[in-house]
């Protein structure tokens, strides 16, 4: 998605509406059809802009932004949607970044894309408010490598890739000190960071990048944490799976992805529908059926979910 560019003028305004005082000489035949061609053009241009000025979000239609659109399951999703009588739209990211500024500024009325921990840490860092209403998967942490067939194989000074977002880097960090290549100062916990880590006792290299990025890579380094909605994309499978944590472990509740609201649109009826849309057995079973997914559907309570949250962003707004 492009920013916005800073407008001279009204930037919906088709052309110039500056009139000429005196009329021009009546043209010939030949030359009215010149004209005709010549004024397509144009018109092409402001049947456009008026088109793109008119994506103003109607108030009959559901705007969920997501990062897989590409994925079939989405259009079963939109089918079980309009048979329940409610028209959806989606709006496809490729920056992680995005969907929640998005969400907050009214610009969609949903967002799937992250788990609870990464929307707490969003709500902290932006003092905002958005909340989880609805749980969809967790997928198992996934360390892939195209290079060695275990993390044994990772030589001494080996480089990992992963996540630059805070808020996705702890798993990784606690998976990596339980297979032994890295030591973390303090010993692992919870609150582990990407500083704790001793590089000089550690047996590889961390080097964080865009999770757009990680999958890629792998072609240069020993080892990525590649998330889901990447790796399939990319071609991995479990044959370059070198490492998985147990996504079923109590404490991995705020790894659930979700589906995220406005907080004043948490009991809205529609949205809380839209929600549970997801499990709906041919929504799951168009899930399933993609290749190379591995989540594990969740259907935790709202009020559960937020009490993860919110637990989470008091811990992050210290």
């Amino acid at each position: 998605m492009q920013p916005a560019r800073q407008p001279s003028g009204n930037d919906c305004d088709p052309g110039d509406r500056n009139t000429r005082d005196t009329a021009p000489p009546s043209p010939s035949l030949r030359e009215m059809g010149k004209l005709r061609r010549l004024l397509a053009i144009p018109l092409l241009i402001a049947l456009a802009a008026t088109a793109a000025c008119g994506g103003e979000h109607r108030d009959d239609v559901v705007r969920i932004g997501v990062n897989d659109l590409a994925l079939p399951h989405w259009d079963v999703y939109k089918r079980k949607a309009a048979e329940a009588g409610i028209t959806v739209e989606f709006v496809n990211f490729s920056d992680y970044n995005q969907p929640n500024p998005a969400l907050s500024q009214g610009r969609i009325d949903l967002n799937k894309f992250q788990h609870i921990r990464y929307l707490a840490n969003y709500n902290a860092r932006n003092n905002d408010t958005l909340v989880p209403i609805g749980a969809t998967e967790i997928f198992a942490l996934t360390l892939y490598s195209t290079k060695h067939k275990s993390v044994t194989e990772i030589p001494q000074g080996g480089e990992i890739t992963l996540s630059n977002n805070p808020a996705n880097q702890v798993r990784p960090l606690l998976s990596l000190a339980a297979a032994g290549l890295i030591v973390l100062k303090n010993g692992p916990s919870w609150d582990s960071k990407l500083e704790d880590v001793d590089n000089a006792a550690s047996k590889v290299r961390l080097t964080t990048i865009e999770p757009t990025l990680t999958a890629q890579s792998l072609s240069s380094v020993d080892a990525a944490f590649v998330d889901d909605t990447f790796a399939q994309p990319a071609g991995l499978t479990e044959n370059e799976v070198i490492y998985t944590d147990d996504p079923n472990r109590p404490d991995l509740t705020q790894y659930i992805n979700i589906f995220a609201a406005r907080a004043e649109d948490r009991d809205n009826p529609e949205l809380l529908r839209l929600a549970k849309l997801y499990h709906d057995p041919e929504v799951e079973a168009a899930v399933k059926a993609e290749t190379g997914y591995e989540g594990i559907f969740k259907t935790n309570d709202p009020a559960e979910l937020q009490s993860t949250a919110t637990e989470l962003e008091t811990k992050f707004r210290q």
